[in-house]
């Protein structure tokens, strides 16, 4: 663990030997989150675990700063990261596939269940759009959602990761699920 604090800091001191070296170092980690995170449809597509993993460290190497702090934060902002390139992927095939007009997804009986992996480019967009209305209503309960659903983080990770203890996980993402069903409804 210490080494990957060290290897942190150097990369948000602008060391770019030491955000490769944190990328090697934690490479299977953000290979299984980006393979959590990919619909078996997306799978089928140019946008695979590999690539995906890819453009994280490309969207790490092009950031201006740094931003986590240690392991666990750094594995959030991966999975953040990690979403905004799946949501900007789906949006770009939707738009092609359409025109740009994206129709209305109804809700999936899986989704409301327990917010499982998105089935297709649509459904990833309005699932995004709706985590950004949670956002906006409540910032924890999105962050928690976005760990769990796009980094496919445990309880107790998010919870090492926001300070939380993992019964207050637990219950931000029973409160987030619902009010993401009922977007995801309307």
């Amino acid at each position: 663990m210490g080494d990957i604090t060290a290897l942190i800091r150097r990369a948000r001191g602008g060391d770019r030997g030491a955000l490769d070296a944190l990328f090697d170092t934690l490479h299977p980690e953000l290979r299984r989150i980006a393979h959590a995170r990919l619909t078996r449809h997306l799978r089928d597509t140019l946008l695979d675990t590999t690539a995906l993993v890819n453009e994280c460290y490309l969207k790490f190497s092009q950031a201006q700063r740094l931003g986590p702090d240690d392991r666990a934060h750094f594995l959030a902002y991966a999975a953040s990261a990690m979403r905004s390139i799946i949501v900007d992927f789906a949006r770009a095939k939707a738009a092609e596939r359409r025109g740009g007009d994206a129709p209305h997804v109804t809700l999936d009986t899986t989704l409301a269940e327990g917010l499982g992996a998105p089935h297709g480019e649509d459904e990833i967009v309005r699932v995004h759009e709706a985590l950004a209305e949670l956002a906006r209503l409540d910032a924890r309960l999105a962050q928690v959602v976005e760990m769990r659903y796009f980094g496919g983080m445990t309880d107790a990770e998010i919870g090492a990761a926001l300070g939380l203890t993992d019964r207050t996980v637990r219950r931000d993402w029973d409160k987030a699920r619902l009010l993401l069903a009922a977007a995801l409804k309307a």
